[in-house]
């Protein structure tokens, strides 16, 4: 092991202290880490830029950057409002009843949006229905992007990892979906008993506040009708972008940025309105992580330990499949999913072609354990880091150790439930 590998392996460790201990601010960690990797070596200015496998991401990053804009523009419009109040309402301001719909919102909503996109949109309403209730958001914020990971699972546009494994695995939508789909449908059922479990003290009934939410008229919260017509307008083209987007060749990123610039021209607001809403420091955040892993990505360290995997597997698949399902697992919650899979995909597809059959259910292994494995940690998917963003901006900061509390239990349960399918399935 050189002194560039381990000095490497060092600032991502020391890092990922800070951003779990909340010491400094998670963006100063991240870029410093960043610029730390930089300086020994570890990566350069064109791996950081121009590399798919070892640089930032730049889809991920300015599909978030169009998604906050048109957010933003719906928020002038008082759609979200009218959804809290909706929401509430048809649940008689019933707190867990609230959760529920939201949990089932999200989840249906990932499987055919991005994750993040999905909770971009869904948060917003969760925050105003908890304010009308008189309750913390936090906990319906949690189970939102619980949800958001594991509903993405589902399908191939899902979460973007699937997006990686199917190219590199020849697989389709449908495959995903027959694949899939079975078992995420029972972890979505799964999530809501353990939310009933988890955040039981914040579903206690105040029948005064529930009175006086049954008594709004939602209509009444919608301010600018107009706009509201031409954003739902925008987002519509956009979700048929997105669906299509495996037919269109346009990346989802491309798809976010013309709606927004789209809808920035139908407003007609003043620019501080426009990017008022912007998670500045969420995008910078995600910069500086996708430097700090790509880094380790760069110099060897992630595919090492594929290869020291890939040699123990011989031809025990099953074996193989638990081991990436669990290792995914716990690989994705600390590093994020997105290049822990850029990485193992690779070295899947070689051991599927000299496995065959036999082999390919890792493929499932590896999609379910990478993508489940997001709800381990605050930093483990990227709808976990921009629910997070939004939680401090309004006020209500979920540190890392919070987001672990609930995600930990949440990832052991549906990623242990995923190794008793996939032996039912394909190897019993």
């Amino acid at each position: 092991m050189t002194v560039q590998v381990v000095l490497a392996i060092a600032v991502f460790v020391v890092a990922y202290v800070f951003i779990a201990t909340e010491k400094l601010p998670r963006v100063l960690v991240a870029l410093g880490g960043a610029a730390l990797m930089v300086l020994i070596g570890a990566t350069d200015d064109a791996a950081v830029f121009f590399s798919q496998e070892t640089g930032i991401d730049w889809n991920v990053v300015f599909l978030l950057l169009g998604m906050m804009i048109i957010v933003g523009i719906l928020r002038q419009t008082g759609l979200f409002e009218y959804l809290a109040i909706w929401a509430a309402k048809i649940a008689k301001g019933r707190p867990f009843r609230i959760m529920v719909m939201l949990i089932v919102i999200t989840a249906v909503l990932s499987a055919f949006l991005d994750n993040v996109t999905t909770i971009l949109l869904i948060a917003p309403v969760s925050l105003l229905v908890a304010q009308r209730l008189g309750k913390s958001p936090v906990p319906y914020l949690l189970a939102e992007v619980f949800a958001s990971n594991i509903g993405g699972t589902a399908t191939l546009i899902g979460d973007p990892p699937n997006l990686i494994i199917a190219s590199r695995g020849d697989l389709g939508f449908n495959d995903f979906i027959v694949e899939l789909a079975p078992i995420i449908v029972v972890l979505v059922a799964v999530l809501v008993g353990l939310c009933r479990i988890l955040f039981r003290s914040t579903f206690a009934y105040d029948a005064d506040r529930a009175e006086r939410v049954m008594a709004l008229d939602e209509r009444e919260a919608i301010r600018d009708p107009k706009l509201l017509v031409k954003s739902l307008v925008v987002v519509g083209l956009v979700l048929v972008g997105f669906v299509t987007s495996t037919f269109t060749g346009l990346e989802p990123a491309i798809v976010a940025l013309l709606g927004a610039g789209l809808l920035v021209l139908l407003a007609r607001l003043e620019p501080k309105r426009v990017f008022g809403d912007v998670e500045w420091e969420t995008l910078l955040f995600f910069a500086g992580l996708f430097v700090m892993v790509g880094s380790l990505v760069n110099i060897g360290v992630i595919e090492a330990i594929g290869q020291a995997a890939k040699g123990a597997v011989g031809d025990h698949y099953f074996a193989a499949s638990g081991i990436l399902l669990f290792g995914s697992a716990v690989f994705s919650g600390i590093v994020d999913n997105i290049p822990f899979v850029a990485t193992m995909a690779p070295l899947t597809a070689d051991i599927v072609q000299s496995g065959g059959a036999a082999a390919h259910p890792l493929w499932w292994a590896l999609a379910l354990g990478a993508d489940l494995g997001g709800n381990l940690t605050a930093v483990g998917a990227s709808a976990n880091v921009v629910m997070t963003g939004i939680a401090k901006r309004n006020g209500h900061a979920v540190s890392f150790w919070q987001f672990t509390k609930y995600g930990l239990v949440v990832t052991a349960v549906t990623v242990g439930l995923c190794f008793p399918y996939i032996w039912l399935r394909y190897f019993l």
